[in-house]
């Protein structure tokens, strides 16, 4: 019978239920990390335990549980993610996570290829970016702590000292204690001040020169010396042959946070401008390859540095000729041109997708992209399938292109609720857009850009139909959505501006009446009913035949007929007018919108209803334009003193001794 594994000391190793524990991989003050074997599975995985004396430590345990959470939080291909969490026979607490079997970036070296070296600061970018979008800072950013899976695919590891902005609560670490490793510790977070994601993009800047150099920008006997050359001491200068990364670290490096990269993206695009100012670098990497051929060097270099030449030469023209056709072009990017040229026919070509899990996963992806199933169901959408073909092959440029369909399709969606007012279905599915471009690198990326560029119009349609429609409320809700979704700020200040300058409702308009919600959109209404001194110089100005007014007994009508002049009682010049007919205020209507240049008409009921009248102590119900049998007769609203009832039918052609009428316009 084989002999159990043992710690160095002959204690035996932790039992843990469905695991047979196999040796220690490393071993720190707060956990041990184990390799074990998972027996339902058969799979090697490693499994970090908490220590005995760790437990009792508030700090520690504090420690440990937020690295469980924190991981779990990052749904990224990068992280070191986890398997399963519980509890030792002994009660120790656990989490099992992937077996990497080929060590840490401490144990490689990349000096003769920065190709390589800007394929990994660019994968732990988006890591990083990942992660602080999320608030959380890894404060841990070291080579020990990048691994590679069997893939060779490195992965961001071991989040215990993560810092998580917006928890409540204790801090883990009082203000003034360091916590992570100084090799590679931003000065502020050595000072044990609170720190941001620049302190991880500080690391990263030290994890890339080690990468270039082979050796870190500062080295000292001890920790405290290293804290404090990281604080005081000034950047260090490349090697020539490095020298065009001098710029890059300066900024990387810098002592302090402000004078850094402000995030993961903008320190991607200064590795970008790296690349885009040296062609030499890429072409060497190339070459380089060639290195078992030596003994055939001398006239394999000459031959190879040149069809590299010329290769580069022609993949960029080639290249050049499809930009210029989508947008303006400049010279000084012929370089960068050619190498974005080279790289991506290069990889086509050595990663062929026919018959692999990414080509499956694309092409399930597009279609359904195609179907519209972009995030639902749960387990069919196209946001899955994005992820798993980049899960399998996250350099190829096809799942790269695929990645941008569905950032492109999820543009028109995020559009499409904003203009509806969907506003929590459009943040949701930006949401997913923006982690799909953290996951991918693609942030900057011309889909990426689209999508921006449709959220912006989408916003501004809203904003200025809800200005059309002096919806002040809605504008100003609407100016808000510039900040949920990351439109320039500029944008921001400029809609909230306009929208603090729509009247609200009630408001006198310059152009005449007050500011009122309409059925179909904001209406002026005249402040009071048409009076008799205003239908005078209607009259005057038409010769408009007076009309006659209901009469309730026909001696009346023959001895003294009624119109608007004489309606059977007095009246002063300021009161509504009375006895005109729906017509006779219709003609008004036109008269008045020819006279002041704007369409004033009769409300509907709806308008009507909501605007009484008065003629001295008498109660008038209005001219409505509503129909009723044929339009022979009119709807007039509200109650009078002659009828208690609100909606009544009238006839049009007649008028009544208690109906008026009243004013309104549509506003854009």
């Amino acid at each position: 019978m084989a002999e159990e594994p043992r710690h160095d000391d002959g204690t035996p190793l932790p039992e843990i239920a469905g695991y047979r524990l196999l040796r220690v991989i490393n071993h720190g003050g707060m956990s041990t990390v184990y390799l074990a074997r998972q027996h339902t599975l058969g799979r090697d995985v490693a499994i970090k335990v908490m220590s005995p004396q760790a437990l009792s430590d508030e700090t520690s345990r504090r420690r440990f549980e937020n690295e469980v959470r924190t991981i779990a939080r990052l749904e990224h291909p990068h992280v070191v993610r986890i398997y399963e969490v519980g509890r030792t026979h002994e009660g120790l607490p656990y989490y099992v996570m992937p077996y990497m079997s080929r060590g840490h970036l401490g144990q490689r070296n990349y000096v003769r290829s920065e190709r390589r070296v800007v394929e990994i600061a660019d994968i732990l970018l988006s890591v990083l970016g990942y992660a602080h979008a999320r608030n959380i800072v890894h404060r841990d950013v070291k080579a020990e702590n990048v691994l590679f899976d069997d893939a060779d695919r490195p992965l961001l590891a071991d989040f215990g000292i993560a810092l998580r902005k917006d928890w409540g609560g204790a801090r883990m670490t009082a203000t003034g204690l360091a916590v992570g490793s100084t090799a590679y510790m931003a000065p502020e977070q050595a000072r044990g001040e609170v720190v941001d994601g620049r302190a991880d993009l500080y690391a990263l800047g030290v994890l890339i020169w080690e990468m270039l150099t082979g050796k870190l920008p500062f080295e000292a006997p001890d920790a405290l010396s290293m804290a404090v050359m990281h604080a005081q001491d000034p950047i260090p200068k490349l090697p020539a042959h490095l020298a065009h990364w001098q710029h890059f670290m300066n900024r990387a490096l810098a002592k302090q946070p402000s004078q850094r990269f402000e995030d993961a993206a903008q320190m991607r695009a200064g590795i970008e401008s790296v690349t885009e100012r040296s062609l030499l670098p890429a072409l060497r990497d190339r070459l380089r390859r060639l290195a078992p051929l030596q003994q055939y060097a001398r006239p394999i270099w000459a031959v190879g540095a040149l069809l590299a030449f010329i290769g580069v030469g022609v993949l960029g023209a080639e290249y050049l000729s499809r930009r210029r056709s989508a947008e303006d072009y400049s010279p000084q990017a012929a370089d960068a041109a050619a190498i974005v040229a080279h790289n991506e026919v290069t990889t086509a070509m050595l990663k062929p997708l026919q018959d692999t899990p990414a080509r499956k996963a694309i092409d399930t992806a597009r279609k359904r992209i195609a179907a519209g199933q972009l995030t639902a169901p749960l387990d069919a959408n196209a946001y899955t399938s994005v992820l798993e073909a980049w899960n399998a092959d996250g350099t190829n440029s096809e799942v790269l292109a695929v990645a941008g369909e569905l950032i492109d399709a999820f543009a028109d969606a995020i559009a499409a609720q904003i203009r509806e007012g969907n506003d929590a279905r459009a943040r949701e599915i930006h949401a997913m857009a923006s982690a799909l471009a953290q996951q991918t690198g693609t942030t900057r990326s011309p889909a990426y850009q689209r999508l921006r560029g449709k959220i912006e119009a989408a916003v501004k349609a809203r904003f200025d139909a809800a200005a059309k429609r002096y919806d002040r409320k809605e504008a100003e809700r609407t100016a808000l959505l510039v900040r949920d979704f990351g439109l320039a700020p500029q944008l921001g200040t400029a809609l909230a501006a306009r929208a603090a300058k729509i009247p609200k409702m009630g408001a006198v308009l310059p152009g005449g009446g007050v500011l009122h919600a309409g059925a179909e959109g904001a209406v002026a209404i005249r402040r009071s009913p048409v009076t008799r001194a205003d239908y005078v110089r209607f009259v005057e100005a038409t010769k408009r035949t007076p009309t006659l007014c209901r009469e309730r007994a026909s001696l009346l009508r023959v001895l003294a007929p009624r119109d608007w002049r004489t309606p059977g009682f007095a009246q002063t010049e300021t009161e509504p007018v009375v006895c005109v007919s729906l017509q006779d205020a219709e003609a008004y209507a036109n008269w008045y919108s020819q006279q002041t240049g704007q369409h004033w008409r009769l409300p509907t009921l709806a308008e009507a209803s909501e605007t009484p009248a008065q003629a001295g102590n008498r109660a008038l119900s209005l001219w409505s334009r509503d129909c009723s049998g044929g339009c022979a007769r009119r709807i007039v609203s509200g109650k009078s003193w002659r009828s208690r009832t609100d909606q009544r039918p009238l006839l049009a052609n007649r008028g009544y001794d208690d109906v008026g009428f009243r004013l309104i316009r549509d506003l854009e």
